[in-house]
């Protein structure tokens, strides 16, 4: 098995059996492991997020820095900025240089990031200047963070657990919200504000760094290294996931590999953005329009309500600001349980039936609840109820939109076309808040909110159509199936399976630029 893992056959072709050894693996104490140290990118998002909003307002007090609203108001775009650039840059490096590579980087540059942002001292306009660029970097790790991280766990993970796995992962944002409210009432609330938001910040560069000694363990994604033709690198990190497997639970655990899985593949230059947008709006537009959709759908309504949550509560139920945190832990609970509670069903139940169905559903119950408060039916508990039920189906989705965009796209792009979408959406979604901000207003005509809320349902259930007709069947299959490698020597995009109007047209050869 090992000698015939990675051979070269002629004119540099390689012949790799690589993909099926890893989707033959059953779970092992790795996998724990692997999960725990990549997917903490997902709770330092939600954390500094929620940090962030919950702070930043305390910084125009003279207790902290006294800034003015509009200084502070531009940290939160400075950070999702960040974000957009930090996942460009380093979704381009990630498929150049390597998925650990760019996964121990990008850690070290939020922790760098989020740790200075404490250390602001003043509002002076240096330091003001300080403050947006060490928010700015933490954001720049995080976006790096979710290219390289949504590759690494999908390249690594056998096929059978990817789906729920990966959802699972992406829904522990939730998780980073959660214990940033959790804090907000034991730090925020009983702590001097002078040192409380300073403490805030560094909650999750304590996560972090706590969790970077862990990941300098994991391997480099072996289908990554056979991609770049580095053959014998690449059989050292499979034998060291197969051995960890072997020492947990025996030779017996590992069946042998059918030959016919195989995959031949000539190791290819890398590709730039503007070719990258070439292959995959001209040559996979309909991957493409799954992806985009899934994504701003999710980004929209999201941002939306997320960044508008306590402000619905405090003008129209009059819930006062110390209240505020109560409300918002039942809320991310129900963001949290939604993927680990529904995960396995996107590898049992299909992609394309739980995509959709979650996105209409959440659309569905979102419509109900617009009625409910158009009618003054709600209370400021019942409309918790509401939007944490409504949300157990959207987090899921949403989870899901970006299980979708990192497997339905070849190997050699994945990192990048992750990025694109994640720049895409943010963009999208940053329109979010402005508009039910302005359909909020005094809290006193709920006609405007009712209709915002109708769009948000409006737009969610667009997402669920178009993953109804154009989804993926990927469930259970190795990525090499569902997206064949660009430099795979018998190169053809695999036709789109049988969908509720009937059997969906293969989407075209698709060349390798200069081939």
């Amino acid at each position: 098995m090992t000698s015939a893992a990675v051979a070269p056959t002629s004119d540099g072709v390689l012949r790799s059996l690589i993909p099926a050894r890893i989707d033959r693996l059953p779970w092992s104490p790795f996998f724990t492991r692997m999960v725990m140290a990549l997917g903490v990118a997902w709770i330092l998002d939600g954390l500094e997020i929620t940090i962030a909003a919950t702070v930043i307002p305390t910084l125009t007090s003279d207790e902290t820095l006294s800034l003015s609203s509009g200084a502070v108001g531009a940290v939160a775009s400075v950070y999702l900025l960040g974000e957009v650039v930090g996942a460009l840059v380093f979704g381009k490096l990630s498929d150049k240089l390597g998925r650990k590579n760019l996964f121990m980087v990008t850690l070290g540059i939020y922790l760098v990031g989020s740790g200075l942002t404490a250390l602001t001292l003043g509002n002076s306009t240096g330091w003001v200047v300080f403050l947006y660029a060490t928010r700015f970097l933490a954001g720049v790790g995080i976006g790096g963070e979710y290219a390289a991280i949504n590759s690494a766990i999908d390249e690594m993970m056998p096929a059978r657990y990817r789906g729920r796995v990966d959802i699972a992962v992406n829904g522990t944002y939730w998780a980073g919200a959660l214990i940033a409210t959790v804090a907000q009432l034991i730090i925020f609330n009983n702590i001097d504000a002078g040192y409380a938001w300073r403490l805030g910040f560094a909650i999750g560069p304590v996560l972090g760094l706590a969790i970077i000694f862990v990941r300098k363990s994991l391997p480099e994604s072996p289908r990554w290294l056979i991609m770049k033709g580095r053959q014998d690198e690449a059989e050292a990190q499979i034998r060291r996931m197969e051995s960890w497997v072997e020492e947990s639970q025996g030779d017996q655990a590992l069946p042998k590999v059918d030959e016919s899985k195989a995959i031949e593949i000539k190791p290819t230059t890398d590709m730039g953005y503007a070719t990258l947008l070439k292959v995959l709006f001209q040559q996979m537009p309909r991957r493409s329009v799954l992806g985009a959709t899934l994504m701003i759908t999710q980004s929209f309504l999201y941002n939306a309500i997320f960044f508008t949550y306590g402000l619905v509560l405090k003008q129209f139920y009059g819930v006062p600001d110390g209240r505020l945190p109560y409300y918002f832990i039942a809320f991310a609970v129900g963001n949290l349980a939604g993927p680990l509670l529904l995960g396995h069903l996107f590898d049992t139940v299909g992609r394309r039936k739980m995509i959709s169905g979650t996105y209409l559903i959440s659309g569905v119950l979102l419509t109900i609840t617009a009625v409910l408060f158009q009618a003054g039916a709600l209370t400021a508990l019942t409309q918790t109820i509401a939007w944490s039920l409504i949300f157990f189906f959207a987090s899921a989705g949403a989870s899901a939109a970006y299980l979708t965009v990192s497997e339905i796209f070849p190997i050699e792009v994945r990192a990048k076309a992750i990025a694109v979408f994640f720049a895409i959406a943010q963009g999208f979604g940053a329109l979010g808040p402005v508009i039910y901000g302005s359909l909020i207003g005094d809290g006193k005509d709920t006609g405007k909110l009712f209709l915002g809320y109708l769009l948000g349902a409006g737009v969610m259930m667009i997402g669920g159509i178009v993953a109804a007709i154009l989804g993926v069947a990927a469930e259970g299959k190795s990525l090499e199936e569902v997206a064949m490698p660009l430099s795979a020597a018998n190169r053809m995009t695999p036709s789109y399976p049988a969908g509720p109007l009937g059997h969906q047209p293969i989407e075209g050869r698709v060349k390798l630029p200069g081939s």
